[in-house]
């Protein structure tokens, strides 16, 4: 008989855990609370072999992945370099990632439009309920829905996302439209901006519709910015007053507020930087968080990617440790007699996997507090340098950080 599994979730991490479980033979229906397809703004993401690896092994397209790099170059103050690492990665988009694993998923077993309102354990079958109804039922729940999961919240309520102290911008400007003199520096290298107080990167992704021609490629921009609590709740209250928990949607986020950004940028990034937020036009907003689970399953309901632990994204983890998650599931439930006892196993894999990563994360993004006010005031003289740069996105051994 074809055991089935409701995977709650249907963004990267749960078309990872469909696909996995899907290649074993089982029988796998997605359900997404959003109501309309999901998009990634075109946001960044660096790949590792063990990335690359998982794609392949769920049978994802590798063709025109993204685009090769094989420098990493940290600039100061004034967009001259200061430090030149070899290191050959692809980088990639959440889109095309995505639009890879959807292409896997048959269009019948994905539904928008779930919201979960709980969950119900049997002995032989657990039952999830929907707001919008009908309950479906099957030998395994996988919470694949995010850091603010709800499969989580009934399972370990206490386990709530932590804010780092600081908030991450993010852009994406066409290549075409940046500035041809500042392009020519940096747009072909992985990027770093070190003084004390921020952290910027940032890379070359495909250009709309994956094109990866020289001229219609894009820019990623992520720059880091400790925000203290009080100015964190104004960035998240829009115009008409309303402060949103955790995050704000980009559109919401208020004009004073990206102009005073964009000001900030102006006066403090190197110009090859700030072209980037130029030519994007408006930067969306995310606050950085953490959590990690006590375990990651509960009888026949698992947790995978985000919803079981978000390490903050220094160390590019989040794909790749969804993709190890959705690996692990499926191996341990091919063939289980046992289904608790599989996701236990599962569990007692991945915990200590996340820890390392969290712990990875945490130690690379204190860096940017670190020293005296006047203390490496244009990125030159970073005494962790060679260390972030080495380790922001490097998945350097099997299951960690």
């Amino acid at each position: 008989m074809t055991q089935r599994a409701i995977i709650i979730g249907g963004s990267i991490g749960g078309l990872f855990a469909a696909a996995a479980l899907r290649a074993r033979g089982w029988r796998v229906s997605v359900h997404e609370r959003s109501d309309v397809p999901l998009a990634g703004r075109g946001a960044g993401i660096v790949t590792h072999d063990v990335l690359n690896a998982a794609l392949a092994a769920v049978g994802a397209d590798l063709s025109n992945l993204g685009v090769a790099i094989t420098r990493r170059v940290t600039f100061d103050r004034d967009s001259t370099p200061v430090r030149d690492l070899e290191m050959a990665q692809i980088v990639t988009s959440w889109d095309r990632v995505f639009q890879m694993l959807r292409q896997l998923m048959p269009d019948v077993d994905y539904v928008h439009g779930r919201q979960v309102t709980g969950y119900v354990q049997g002995p032989n079958a657990a039952r999830v309920t929907f707001a919008e109804g009908p309950d479906a039922e099957a030998d395994v729940i996988i919470g694949a829905d995010g850091f603010r999961s709800a499969i989580r919240a009934q399972m370990q309520p206490w386990v709530q996302p932590v804010y780092s102290g600081y908030v991450v911008w993010r852009a994406v400007a066409d290549e075409a439209a940046l500035d041809p003199a500042l392009c020519a520096r940096f747009f072909d290298v992985f990027g770093f901006y070190l003084p004390r107080g921020m952290q910027v990167i940032g890379y070359p992704i495909a250009g709309a519709g994956n094109d990866l021609r020289p001229g219609h490629r894009r820019y990623n921009l992520v720059w880091y910015k400790p925000t203290d609590p009080v100015e964190l709740d104004d960035c998240l209250t829009d115009a008409e007053g309303r402060h949103h928990a955790i995050s704000i949607p980009p559109p919401l986020v208020r004009p004073d507020v990206i102009d005073r950004v964009t000001r900030t940028a102006h006066d403090h990034l190197p110009a090859v930087f700030a072209d980037v937020l130029r030519a994007a036009g408006r930067p969306f907003l995310a606050p950085i968080y953490d959590h990690l689970s006590d375990g990651f399953a509960q009888g026949r309901v698992a947790l995978s990617g985000d919803a079981a632990c978000v390490a903050r994204p220094h160390v590019g983890m989040g794909v790749t440790k969804a993709a190890q998650d959705a690996l692990a599931l499926a191996r341990h439930l091919d063939g289980a007699q046992d289904i608790e006892a599989a996701l236990a196993a599962y569990s007692a894999e991945r915990v200590p996997a996340a820890q390392m990563a969290m712990t990875r994360s945490r130690r690379l993004g204190s860096y940017m507090l670190e020293g005296g006010q006047g203390t490496n005031p244009d990125g030159r003289s970073n005494p962790h340098l060679d260390e972030i740069m080495r380790l922001t996105a490097v998945a350097d051994f099997s299951g960690g950080a």
